[in-house]
């Protein structure tokens, strides 16, 4: 039994929705989907002689995994650390609180950063 992994590409009208959980997601999917990225992909295609079906279905795996790789980027103790300060704040609730955890990621990232700002930073 073969099955069909034909795709066709699609424009995604959408009204932005405040009140949609989705309505972030949706807004970018409608702005993306203006445009035909398949002169792209053709011509990265034949330039680099890799079948055009490989390189979006490679664009689709990367994309799809982005949010993994991530999580392997920045380490799962240091997620769960980030998220625990807003899960605090938010269950307290008070904009002083929010600030408050506001300011300790931005702490936490002003030291991530230091190997992006100053590659010498070790010497």
């Amino acid at each position: 039994m073969s099955i069909d992994h034909s795709i066709t590409l699609e424009q995604f009208i959408w009204d932005s929705n405040p009140t949609d959980k989705d309505n972030n997601f949706k807004n970018d999917v409608a702005l993306y989907t203006q445009e035909n990225p398949l002169p792209t992909v053709i011509r990265l295609s034949r330039n680099l002689n890799i079948p055009t079906g490989a390189i979006v279905r490679y664009i689709l795996c990367k994309w799809a995994m982005s949010g993994s790789e991530s999580l392997l980027d920045l380490g799962p103790d240091m997620v769960k650390k980030i998220s625990d300060i807003f899960d605090s704040a938010e269950s307290v609730g008070t904009d002083q609180e929010k600030l408050k955890a506001y300011k300790m990621v931005k702490e936490i990232m002003s030291w991530m950063k230091v190997p992006l700002d100053d590659p010498d930073y070790r010497n």
